[in-house]
């Protein structure tokens, strides 16, 4: 799923390999996906981009935003696959959106379950786009200590870390799966609540919120997801699906798995409180 490390690594990625390339063409959906939205009809979207140059490539909060010559924009977020093949590698037989480019390289999109592919011209009306733009980075130098203990103090006390950090889009890309290995270097569980919380915890949430997302970015993303040729990224989560069963890190107890606020969440018993 797409969290801030894997959109900026996404970013780093296409700007490295699709600045500059020609549109040729760009061909809708082989099927129809339920869970699949666009911004108005699919089929507009070759006369709107075919001829146009791929300018930039930036992250707008959790979206990932290809930028075209003549403005046009092509946003995609967490649910979408992006697969960048060379000419003549072998496509898939379902996808949401193929851009073929000049040089004969294509963008695959795929979705599993949900997501949005949306072309549009910067006006794109959406909530979390919308506060995407106005959002600071949680691993820039604007995410300071005060301004994360403003947040903190504005909230309720009785609600838990994963609450508080990885729903309502306070902390934006800051999702329920880095959330795991923040919380583990922070020595703290998921129900953890606020309420509870001394001066050196918080401290230790916001030192490791930096330290492991900048780390997950450096390398590419996390080993659970894939980067634009298909390859995992370089960072090995400490607790996951890939790595639960494993047991502790530190300990070697046996790591607790749980369904909490919608999503699986991961803790040692004996490390974290």
């Amino acid at each position: 799923m797409l969290e801030l490390p894997e959109v900026l690594s996404r970013v780093r990625e296409l700007n490295e390999n699709i600045v500059g390339k020609m549109v040729k063409s760009v061909i809708p959906p082989s099927s129809p996906h339920k869970f699949c939205w666009f911004n108005g009809e699919v089929e507009l979207y070759n006369d709107i981009l075919t001829g146009k140059k791929v300018t930039a490539v930036n992250n707008v909060g959790i979206f990932v935003e290809i930028v075209f010559s003549d403005e046009k924009r092509l946003c995609y977020n967490d649910g979408v696959n992006l697969r960048l093949l060379t000419p003549g590698e072998k496509r898939p037989s379902k996808y949401q959106l193929i851009i073929d480019f000049e040089d004969g390289c294509a963008l695959i999109f795929t979705v599993a379950m949900y997501g949005g592919i949306i072309c549009h011209n910067g006006d794109y009306d959406n909530d979390y786009y919308i506060s995407g733009k106005k959002s600071i980075s949680i691993i820039g130098d604007e995410f300071s200590y005060q301004y994360f203990e403003n947040i903190l103090s504005s909230v309720k006390p009785s609600l838990s870390l994963k609450a508080f950090l990885a729903t309502e889009q306070r902390f934006v890309g800051l999702g329920n799966g880095v959330l795991q290995d923040i919380l583990f270097e922070a020595r703290l569980r998921p129900r953890h609540k606020i309420s509870e919380l001394s001066e050196e915890d918080i401290k230790n949430i916001f030192n490791s919120i930096k330290s492991v997302l900048l780390d997950m970015t450096e390398h590419g993303g996390r080993d659970t997801e894939k980067d634009i040729f298909g390859s995992p990224g370089r960072y090995k989560t400490k607790l996951s699906k890939n790595t639960y069963k494993n047991g502790c890190s530190i300990c070697g107890s046996e790591i607790t798995k749980e369904s909490y606020l919608g999503g699986t969440v991961y803790y040692c018993p004996k490390c974290q409180i």
